[in-house]
């Protein structure tokens, strides 16, 4: 996979999912969703950590 491959991806969801109207969605479903979302954002957030913490070889 190339450099930046995975964030570009990413932002293609989130414009997906900001083109939804989430009152179209029913509350079961949006319910279901928002268990998804914040499951995802923690693993984004794990991601963002571990290249926060990344040393530079040698250091």
């Amino acid at each position: 996979m190339e450099w930046g491959c995975g964030v570009r991806e990413l932002a293609n969801a989130i414009d997906h999912l900001s083109a939804e109207d989430p009152s179209d969605i029913p509350r079961g479903l949006l319910a279901e969703q928002l268990i998804e979302l914040h499951w995802q954002m923690a693993r984004l957030q794990a991601q963002i950590a571990r290249r926060t913490y990344v040393r530079s070889p040698g250091a």
